[in-house]
This record gives structure tokens, sequence and C-alpha cells, in this order.
């Protein structure tokens, strides 16, 4: 009997790691907290203790080192990932309506890295733990 093999379906790739992907600060707007679990320049996986709502419209504030955007995107799928006896955290999968900056080239085109500047040492290595 041979094992299941999944196959992958993500059409970007996906960064984990503060260095890789350079966020330090995620919120949903108007100012909910947000983990960044995994980022592409199409979606992210977050972690929140704003309830996520599948189809609901959401505006991430995004900030690296030297930009600060926003983002609107959509909630693909939601589940709850921690409880807690005071707290809930959700984390759900976000598909944006256009590409992050910085995961693109000059044409608009996702880039196969993202932008490799060295992160600034004063600064906080990974976006915080929500709950």
């Amino acid at each position: 009997m041979t094992g299941c093999a999944a196959t992958e379906r993500r059409g970007m790739r996906r960064y984990e790691h503060v260095d890789h992907h350079r966020i330090l600060a995620t919120r949903i707007r108007p100012g909910h907290l947000a983990r960044i679990v995994d980022v592409s320049a199409s979606g992210a996986l977050i972690e929140t203790m704003y309830r996520l709502l599948p189809g609901a419209s959401v505006e991430l504030q995004v900030q690296t080192e030297t930009k600060h955007v926003q983002v609107r995107g959509q909630v693909l799928r939601s589940a709850v990932a921690k409880v807690r006896p005071d707290a809930v955290c959700y984390r759900g999968a976000i598909r944006f309506d256009r590409h992050l900056p910085w995961f693109t080239d000059e044409s608009g085109a996702p880039a196969s890295s993202p932008d490799s500047r060295p992160a600034h040492p004063q600064r906080v290595r990974d976006t915080r733990e929500v709950i």
C-alpha cells in the first residue's frame, strides 16, 4: 500500500520567518493585533483574537522596517487556534486583493524572493504572539 502524497496547491512561495518576510507588526483594521504565521505576495495565514469570518473582507495594516502598507483581502477560512479562560485566538487564511509590494518586481509580478535588506539590530525579530 502506498501513502498519500499531499499535492502542493500554493501558487507562490510562503515565508514563515521575519528574517525572510521582514514584517515587524500586523494589525487588522481598526487596530486588532495579529501575528503572521506565514505570508506570500498574495495572502497570509494569521493568528488574532479578532473573530475572523470566512467570506468577510478585512484590511491588514502591515509594517516592515521601512514600509507601512494597508492591504485589503478576504478571509478564506478560519478556525479556533487556542482557547484560554479569558481569550480565544483564531487562525485565518486571507487572500489579498493585490500583492504585497515588497514581494513583487518592478512590473508588479510576484518576485522569486523578498527584499534582502539587513534587519535593523534594534528591532523586534518576530511579530508577537497575540494571546
